[in-house]
């Protein structure tokens, strides 16, 4: 029987991968007011950083309802495959939860579902590992018991380029906002335990790219898993983070993404991101 790998559109993975791959990307939905987009399908990631840096309230976004995954599964099942679906951290989106609904109303053993805690590059470290996990002919319920031995391993470091939409969010003072920006703060942040979290802050890009690579010293990269690098909107900012990183953590295999609207809308434009598999 043939396995269908599924995520959701949080991974961030580029079309192109998409289909290299052959996984199958749902879409979560971003709101401005009345205005409804599927991420990555009705909107480019040009388009919703151009808007998100007009709009004076953050968008909202929306989790994938179970309809849209009890059709997806069906259209697998129907076509005589079993499912893998690894998705977006159940802590910050209830989006997996969805697709448990949908499977326990398809009442089937063909479903193999994972909780990644993790989101955008790290989502998408795990997903590309069952693809290739698929591809080496290994079962569905093998690729789910390997990705969920390597979910707790899994590293996300996200630096931002301003404070703005963390105030924006109410996570942050005006009064900080304003000194923070000033003094060029880059916060530097996480996936722990399923959430989002502040790991650090430092000031300009030089010193927040000497973070990364102490935090990723403190926790050794397995680097047969690879590496995951993203950006919004940031392709020169993330070409100086890689090549920075590049030799002191022996990088010789990565894969980019586009940081797409859901976490875009947290992150704000110029956000840059890398991702790996702790040993």
């Amino acid at each position: 029987m043939s396995i269908r790998i599924i995520t959701d559109s949080t991974c961030d993975i580029t079309k192109k991968d998409q289909e290299h791959m052959n996984i199958r990307v749902i879409p979560l939905t971003v709101h401005f007011g009345n205005e409804s987009y599927e991420d990555g399908i009705d909107i480019t990631n040009e388009e919703f950083f151009d808007k998100l840096e007009k709009s004076k309230t953050l968008p909202t976004t929306a989790s994938i309802p179970p309809q849209a995954f009890i059709e997806a599964f069906q259209e697998a099942l129907d076509a005589n495959e079993e499912v893998v679906g690894v998705f977006i951290s159940g802590d910050i989106s209830g989006t997996y939860q969805s697709a448990c609904i949908a499977k326990d109303i398809l009442n089937t053993d063909k479903i193999h579902l994972i909780d990644s805690r993790n989101t955008t590059l790290g989502l998408a470290l795990l997903v590309f590992e069952a693809a290739k996990n698929r591809d080496a002919g290994m079962s569905a319920s093998e690729i789910a018991a390997h990705i969920n031995t390597l979910t707790p391993k899994v590293r996300l470091m996200a630096l931002m380029n301003t404070l703005k939409y963390l105030h924006k969010g109410g996570r942050l003072s005006l009064a900080s906002t304003v000194i923070g920006e000033a003094i060029g703060i880059k916060p530097l942040a996480s996936m722990v335990d399923g959430k989002v979290a502040a790991i650090g802050k430092a000031r300009g890009f030089p010193a927040s790219f000497r973070l990364i690579l102490q935090k990723a010293m403190d926790e050794l990269p397995d680097i047969k898993y690879g590496f995951a690098f993203g950006h919004a909107c940031a392709p020169e900012t993330l070409e100086k983070l890689i090549e920075f990183l590049k030799d002191p953590l022996q990088i010789t295999e990565w894969f980019s993404c586009n940081i797409g609207s859901i976490v875009g809308t947290h992150s704000g434009k110029g956000a840059i991101g890398f991702a790996y598999v702790a040993e």
